[in-house]
């Protein structure tokens, strides 16, 4: 009996064994450590690229303070800081293979508070007592925002197998989410390039559609490697080409619209604003592609919430304080010249007296420019010979008057 009942035994147990074995990876323990490495690896990865753009800018001061003819691409500084930026991204890419989509995305938030911290002490940024400390309270903000996304961020994973990814991909959820993104996109690339709504929310909002499907494919091409890694090999599923094309080609255009919209838009508007509008859009997508806080309780997703806030009001806070950088112009203000303004004592006007509000070269508005303060004419007059040969000067100034 007992020999024959060892086999019923063996195979009752079997099932259990194996459900035990799928579970063990989806537990909370390994989960957290998981979502703890990703997040490690944003952070690290954040804070290199902060250091590495910081160590570029160093080496453009550098050159432009000192005689020195060589190009920034000659300097050893320069070198360093693209190899940190290389790395950096690396840390940020490998981070999204350990944790969620909608955890790691807003950890982009510490790039912005290692920058304002290392502006002023490796660049050396002025800033009054009253910035700074207003600068200190927004990366406090800005820290407990992270530290609300760390602790309470979504808790699900799954490995990146090509099945599970093309599943994802094919889902009703995702779909419906890319119709809408698509109507969206093409509706504001509408009235971008032909109605030419240069509005810095509108060119942001490409961005950030375009930026959400950029972290999906990137989070897909960096599980499929790690699990690659591991020993299941996943680069011979055809997904996973088409996730790689995906990611390339929207971060080209990604690329180009940041590039435009820093044309028109003060750089800390677009740090900000671009924020608070990518990681909105990114979350979006994890929660609908990867189902990212399926699970989750109420208390959790809304201290995650909390967290985003608290992150968007310090980057906010943290650009909104940084320093305009004053644009040089190469050309000379009359209104700055000594002895130009008035020729005579009794205030003849022969330049107009400008107040620093216009200067010739400068492409600035000037149609609110009272007519009093337009240049007078220099009209020649000809030579009259009086009776007793006394001649009249060859010139004469026009006085301009309010009437004029």
């Amino acid at each position: 009996m007992e020999g024959g009942n060892s086999p019923n035994l063996q195979l009752q147990q079997l099932p259990l064994a194996t459900a035990a074995v799928s579970v063990q990876p989806h537990t909370d323990s390994f989960s957290y450590k998981e979502n703890l490495i990703g997040a490690l690896l944003a952070i690290f990865g954040h804070l290199v690229i902060s250091i590495a753009l910081n160590l570029q800018k160093y080496s453009h001061i550098r050159l432009a303070g000192s005689k020195d003819p060589r190009a920034y691409f000659k300097t050893k500084t320069w070198w360093c800081g693209l190899f940190l930026l290389v790395l950096g991204e690396l840390g940020v890419f490998s981070s999204y293979a350990f944790a969620p989509l909608s955890l790691i995305v807003p950890l982009s938030a510490v790039s912005v508070i290692a920058s304002a911290i290392i502006g002023i002490i490796f660049i050396k940024e002025k800033w009054k007592p009253k910035d700074f400390l207003s600068k200190f309270h927004s990366c406090g903000l800005a820290i407990v925002g992270t530290y609300l996304l760390i602790t309470f961020g979504p808790n699900s994973h799954e490995k990146m197998t090509g099945e599970n990814i093309t599943r994802h991909l094919v889902s009703w959820p995702f779909l419906l989410y890319m119709l809408v993104e698509i109507i969206i996109f093409c509706l504001l690339l509408y009235f971008y390039k032909e109605k030419n709504a240069n509005y810095i929310v509108v060119i942001l909002l490409l961005v950030a559609l375009l930026g959400s499907m950029t972290v999906v494919t990137v989070k897909a091409v960096a599980g499929m490697i790690v699990v690659s890694i591991q020993g299941n090999l996943q680069l011979d599923y055809p997904i996973f080409y088409i996730m790689l094309v995906c990611m390339i080609a929207t971060a080209i255009f990604q690329a180009t619209f940041l590039a435009q919209a820093s044309q028109l838009y003060d750089s800390s508007q677009i740090a900000s604003i671009g924020y608070i509008l990518s990681t909105t859009a990114a979350i979006t997508a994890g929660a609908t592609f990867y189902l990212d806080f399926t699970g989750e309780d109420v208390l959790h997703i809304c201290m995650f919430a909390l967290g985003c806030l608290i992150a968007f009001l310090g980057v906010f806070l943290i650009t909104r304080n940084r320093k305009k950088s004053v644009p040089f112009e190469p050309y000379i203000s009359m209104d700055a010249m000594p002895g130009m303004q008035n020729m005579h004592d009794k205030g003849i006007a022969v330049q107009p007296d400008l107040k620093a509000s216009f200067s010739y070269g400068a492409l600035e508005n000037n149609d609110n420019m009272p007519e009093i303060y337009t240049p007078a004419t220099l009209p020649i007059v000809q030579e009259q010979h009086g009776s007793k040969g006394v001649s009249a000067p060859p010139y004469r100034v026009l006085e301009h008057s309010k009437k004029e």
